[in-house]
């Protein structure tokens, strides 16, 4: 069993690989916060996926662990990660001093990349766009992780597309983010609200001034993304998730009809048919939990062939 766990804010997306790559089983917890409570939730997601799926954790022959922040994926750390209270977690050791298998730790949005490209089946040429609190992307060239230089290939919330717009969390202004990142959207309603995305499209039909500009500026900004992501890269396909991407067709619809008006204000942008090559990820999909899962197992096969090496 390869295990692996998309680990968020507030809960634990968790799920069982078997030998034929199906999914045995799969279970959601509570996530804790702080070090200690982290840790424990990851053993205590680990025990409930073998009770659900029926085997024992001594099945387990690789974790795969997906965490928001800033991770040291090749030593297995996490170094900042906010919603967690967490500074600086050797995650990857924790979690072996119980199972005592290759444990792989990687930034969320960078395994679910991995995560959508194995459920598409087609990962040669493709970015992953989570619109959630925040703005990334991961990118996938061949079935592998594009990193860049430095890791930070794919950051594309803080590229600056309105040098005169509002003030971003890194301190730059008019970054992508502060369009289309649920933190700053909902902090430039200002209203509160269960789900202020939500309120703000709703409002938007009902004629509402600031709902209908706040509306506007999300496809701007998503559509800014796509538009960066294919011009840096030349993905063939973004795909597109995050918790925006609940509100379904309705934010389809909007990206849509601002890249073709995009299109047709430059002949080379319509050329790149950026509205044919964008898609949203199913709701309720495993993509981050199995491209964590596919991380661990990646660390696995690295280090049998060490091991045989």
């Amino acid at each position: 069993m390869r295990v692996g766990l998309d680990v968020g804010g507030t809960k634990i997306d968790a799920l069982a690989l078997g030998p034929d790559d199906e999914i045995v089983a799969r279970t959601r917890i509570p996530t804790g916060w702080g070090d200690h409570a982290v840790v424990t939730a990851v053993h205590d997601a680990i025990d409930a996926l073998a009770a659900e799926g029926g085997f024992a954790t001594a099945d387990v022959v690789s974790v795969g662990i997906g965490i928001p922040g800033l991770v040291d994926a090749e030593g297995g750390r996490v170094l900042h990660a906010v919603n967690l209270g967490v500074a600086d977690l050797d995650l990857a050791s924790a979690v072996r001093t119980r199972l005592l298998v290759p444990v792989a730790v990687e930034n969320d949005v960078k395994a679910a990349a991995l995560g959508a490209g194995s459920l598409r089946g087609d990962a040669h040429s493709m970015a992953y766009l989570n619109l959630g609190t925040g703005v990334a992307a991961g990118i996938v060239i061949d079935g592998r992780l594009w990193r860049g230089a430095r890791g930070t290939a794919g950051e594309i919330g803080h590229l600056s597309v309105d040098p005169g717009g509002r003030v971003c969390g890194c301190r730059q202004r008019g970054c992508i983010e502060t369009f289309c990142g649920g933190g700053a959207v909902a902090r430039a309603w200002g209203r509160g609200g269960a789900l202020p995305i939500l309120d703000i499209f709703d409002l938007a039909e009902a004629g509402d001034p600031l709902a209908a500009e706040l509306r506007a500026g999300i496809a701007y900004g998503a559509a800014s993304a796509v538009r960066c992501l294919v011009l840096s890269a030349d993905v063939e396909t973004v795909v597109i998730g995050g918790g925006v991407t609940a509100l379904g067709d309705r934010l389809l619809g909007d990206l849509v009809r601002r890249l073709r008006l995009e299109g047709e204000g430059s002949a080379f942008i319509g050329s790149l048919r950026l509205d044919e090559r964008i898609e949203l990820l199913p709701a309720g999909s495993p993509a981050a939990a199995l491209g964590a899962a596919l991380v661990g197992a990646a660390r696995m096969n690295a280090h049998e062939g060490a091991i045989h090496g």
